[in-house]
């Protein structure tokens, strides 16, 4: 049950799995950086099997000679001998114990920073179509059984291969009978030991699936936003009582599990007890005959118990290695995920953006799940993740934005407009034509110096469950005190967040929910002010908020948009009315752009729209186009 709390992997996960030489050696490339520590680690492991032979061939000495022929000081000696091998044994374990953790903990680092660092940067489709348990799942506990798979199988194989070798050395060398009768009762217990192992592989297979999806079921429910769904909607009852039946289960599976392990002992300790009895049957009548020494029958007696873990456990090794190699074949997978969203070789800096936008025959349709996503990492996904490309959401936009123009993207739900403005920021790249900003194509700019020129407000902004300061300075993390307050103040917020317990260092808790909706949206457009972006994409920023609220952030918006240019999804009249140009999608189409006066003079879709508008704003109902 330990691997499992350890591991997390689908029910086919090892079964019929084979792993290559290409995953072994990719498995050493990253245990390369550890190559000195790993060979000090394994003589760590030699030296302690050869002294674990000592106490044996000591008693031996202390038999045969030493109490025979009443040589006390020798007796003193061999004694000595035996304590300090046994201190040398106790400090190698130290040592071998902190090879073992070092090597280990710099992989766990090594995979989990690579992971993070790679998951961080995958498009937003990506995490459109994973659910959080599972990649949490994937990043933690797969990470870890990477871990075990190069210090705890490693080490044990290794381990036990030396150990196997000496002793049987050993014993060969000072009774080959006795060794082989000591060898004659492992087929006894090797055949069930391997019907066991194949059984416990199974059943920890299936804790695997249940731990993941128990999981993915309390990351989705432990959030505030869960939380209160389930209080709303859900079935407390039902909730608690699909977690206890698999809680249950998970149970159920670490009793059985416990249990076929205590069977595994208990027949290593019965074969033990066979095999020192037979050793002590022969021996002792070859003693009796003269054939060996008392000496050697003791020695053969201690040493023969040594030879029945390491051969049990190497019986099963191919299991066990197969059983953590799992996990780094599922980090692999994470990390050959493609992310077509990286810089090209030779791509620039934008300098002193300037905020010009030119939408040249644009065109664009969603990833299919098979460039960005992975079935196993899609919980109750049925079959291939590949649905091929989506339709086209935007088919040949074209349009050019000034710098610091005023532009109100308009349409009825479904147009495209929030589409459009996630290609600015190169959330998405474009699947024909292009997106120049400042005569720059986006896929010719570095991600880091494109996306800070962008600044978005979006309709439900996220925080941090962190402090007031802290999310504000997420946008530039060299901002001073006074250039948040400066921004505060300009969002129309300061005051609230000075009228808090800890001022700008009280945490707002998780997404925020500490502040109402309107003090959310404008501490997300102090967040933009800090940054200072050259554009501004505001996403329906005030669609469900009351007149008050509205009011406010409508404030804090005419000074985050001065001097950018702004890209405005709009249902305010005054934004739309005022706008330098308003681009009317229908479709994914642009099919009317100009300002306001001559839209509504072309009486189109705009004017159409517009009325729907009015209407709406004078019966104060949702605007929302």
């Amino acid at each position: 049950m330990h691997m499992m709390s350890m591991m997390s992997a689908n029910r086919d996960a090892i079964a019929g799995k084979k792993f290559g030489r290409r995953t072994i050696l990719r498995v050493l490339s990253f245990a390369r950086p550890y190559r000195t520590a790993i060979s000090l680690f394994v003589i760590v492991i030699v030296l302690q099997a050869l002294l674990g032979l000592a106490p044996a061939l000591l008693f031996r000495q202390i038999i045969d000679v030493a109490i025979p022929q009443s040589r006390r000081g020798l007796l003193h000696v061999l004694a000595a001998a035996v304590v300090a091998a046994a201190v040398c044994n106790a400090g190698l374990s130290f040592v071998e114990r902190f090879y073992s953790s070092r090597i280990g903990e710099g992989l766990i680092f090594d995979l989990r920073s690579r992971l993070f660092d790679h998951v961080q940067a995958m498009p937003i489709g990506f995490f459109t179509r994973t659910q959080t348990g599972a990649l949490m799942s994937r990043m933690n506990n797969d990470v870890i059984g990477a871990q075990r798979a190069v210090t705890t199988t490693l080490g044990s194989v290794v381990s036990n291969v030396i150990v196997l070798a000496t002793t049987l050395t050993a014993m060969v060398v000072l009774e080959w009978r006795l060794t082989l009768l000591g060898l004659v009762v492992l087929p006894i217990f090797i055949i069930p030991a391997k019907r066991v192992g194949r059984r416990l592989s199974s059943i920890t297979r299936e804790g695997f699936d249940l731990n993941a999806v128990m999981n993915t079921q309390m990351t989705e429910r432990f959030n505030v936003s869960g939380a209160l769904l389930v209080k709303l909607f859900g079935d407390h009852q039902q909730e608690s009582k699909e977690f206890s039946d698999r809680a249950a289960r998970v149970r159920d599976i670490g009793i059985r599990s416990a249990m076929y392990s205590r069977t595994f002992l208990i027949a290593l300790a019965l074969v033990g007890a066979l095999g020192t009895a037979m050793v002590y049957w022969l021996g002792g009548q070859l003693v009796i005959s003269d054939a060996i020494s008392l000496g050697t029958l003791v020695a053969m007696a201690a040493l023969v118990t040594r030879i029945y873990d390491p051969l049990t456990a190497l019986s099963n090794a191919r299991v066990d290695i197969m059983t953590a190699l799992v996990s780094f074949d599922r980090v692999f997978e994470v990390l050959d995920l493609n992310n077509p969203l990286v810089d090209r070789p030779g791509a620039v800096d934008l300098i002193a953006p300037r905020g010009a936008i030119e939408f040249d025959h644009v065109t664009f349709s969603y990833p299919s799940g098979a460039d960005i996503s992975l079935r196993s990492l899609e919980i109750g996904t049925s079959g291939s993740v590949d649905d091929g490309p989506g339709a086209e959401v935007l088919h040949d936009v074209s349009a050019t934005i000034e710098p610091g123009q005023l532009i109100a993207l308009v349409g009825p739900s479904g147009a495209g407009k929030t589409t459009l403005s996630s290609l600015v920021p190169r959330l998405y790249d474009v699947s024909e034509g292009s997106l120049r900003i400042d005569g720059h194509d986006v896929r010719d700019l570095t991600l880091d110096s494109l996306r800070s020129a962008v600044g978005v407000v979006s309709q439900d902004p996220h925080l941090f469950h962190d402090t007031v300061a802290a999310n504000l300075l997420y946008a530039r993390p060299d901002a001073s005190r006074e250039d948040l307050a400066r921004a505060c103040r300009a969002a129309q917020i300061h005051d609230v967040i000075a009228a808090l317990p800890d001022g700008y260092d009280t945490v707002v808790g998780e997404r925020g929910h500490r502040l109402s909706g309107g003090e959310k949206q404008r501490l997300a457009i102090a967040r933009v002010l800090v940054k200072d972006p050259a554009i501004v994409i505001l996403d329906e920023a005030t669609s469900h908020l009351d007149s008050e609220n509205e009011s406010l952030v409508q404030q804090a918006l005419a000074h985050a948009l001065r001097g950018r240019t702004a890209l405005v999804i709009a249902h305010r009249l005054s934004t739309i009315t005022d706008a330098d140009q308003i681009l009317v999608l229908e479709g994914g189409r642009i099919v009317e752009q100009g300002r306001h006066d001559d839209l509504m003079h072309d009486e189109g879709l705009y004017a159409d729209l517009y009325r729907t508008l009015l209407r709406a704003d004078l019966e104060g109902v949702d605007r929302t186009p």
